[in-house]
């Protein structure tokens, strides 16, 4: 079996513990603030003269909740609308790695192309730079594999557009003070409260200490930002969660503990998964995901304002 074959038995659990929602049902993908009758006024940005003509193609994982579709959706036409007003008129799509069928990746490619792009930034909406799915996503796109495991994806046609990789949230500060905020709705006295932060995971090589790496950077910031006793992380994948709230009651049982979703979206993980792995254990929890909130859709706005700075040079 390929190693790929075993790697996020989570999702392949999610999407067969219910039929499909009438995914046609879904809004097509748009180019947000542009329609393919426009005139993009584009090809003189830097200097590339009429040889660029940039584009942002956003990619999240999808969901069969279509209010999960919708808030990612809302997210990066907030993000269009920031970058538009920062740079000028360029092209965002939101598409999906699954699921949303009429919207996934090639779709929102194929899309861009007939805007007449010759440049599309790739910016993978995901938490971790430790998600397999990234790397199966850039593979597809021509990048280099991050560790030993052969992307899951055919290639992708770009027909001859130049391709740009972007980079997942991580422990991207602003990301980790939006969940700060959140974790403030539920604290008391800091000094005297410790937070776990839990984060999907990864089982494979190189991926789960990517994983381990980022949820620890943004535990820290959580941590010193909002003044707590301590701060930890744990997986669900590999299945470390109820383990390590235990150990944290164990040890200093005076202290209350927050748990932390660092997840994009409210669904099935934050509703479900979560408070079934830490059971009939004491803590605290409220399931907020990073979405809605508008510190997502700067983020997106920043980062592709900072390639087309790049790429404008």
């Amino acid at each position: 079996m390929k190693p790929q074959d075993r790697r996020e038995p989570f999702l392949r659990s999610q999407e067969g513990r219910s039929p499909a929602a009438p995914e046609e049902a879904l809004p097509k993908a748009e180019a947000y603030l542009h329609s393919a009758n426009e005139t993009l006024d584009l090809a003189g940005k830097g200097s590339h003269s009429n040889s660029f003509i940039p584009s942002i193609l956003v990619i999240s994982h999808g969901s069969r909740d279509p209010n999960w579709v919708a808030l990612v959706d809302e997210a990066v036409r907030e993000a269009a609308a920031l970058l538009s007003n920062l740079t000028g008129p360029v092209p965002v799509i939101s598409s999906f790695l699954e699921i949303v069928t009429g919207r996934l990746i090639q779709d929102g490619v194929e899309e861009l192309l007939a805007l007449g792009a010759t440049d599309i930034y790739v910016l993978p909406l995901f938490v971790s730079s430790g998600s397999t799915h990234v790397d199966d996503i850039m593979q597809a796109f021509g990048q280099p594999p991050a560790g030993r495991r052969e992307g899951e994806f055919d290639p992708f046609r770009t027909g001859g557009a130049r391709i740009h990789p972007g980079k997942p949230i991580d422990d991207e500060p602003e990301i980790a003070e939006l969940l700060l905020c959140q974790v403030r709705e539920l604290s008391l006295d800091p000094s005297r409260e410790a937070l776990l932060l839990i984060g999907h995971g990864s089982i494979e090589p190189v991926f789960h200490g990517r994983w381990r790496d980022g949820l620890g950077r943004i535990a820290e910031r959580l941590r010193v930002g909002g003044g707590f006793a301590r701060a930890e992380y744990a997986m669900l994948l590999p299945n470390q969660a109820a383990c390590k709230l235990r150990a944290m009651r164990r040890k200093r049982p005076e202290e209350r503990v927050i748990v932390v979703p660092v997840f994009l979206s409210q669904g099935y993980f934050t509703s479900t998964v979560i408070p079934a792995r830490l059971g009939e254990l004491e803590y605290e929890y409220n399931g907020r995901a990073m979405l809605p909130d508008a510190a997502v859709a700067r983020w997106m706005a920043k980062q592709a304002q900072q390639w087309l700075d790049r790429a404008g040079g």
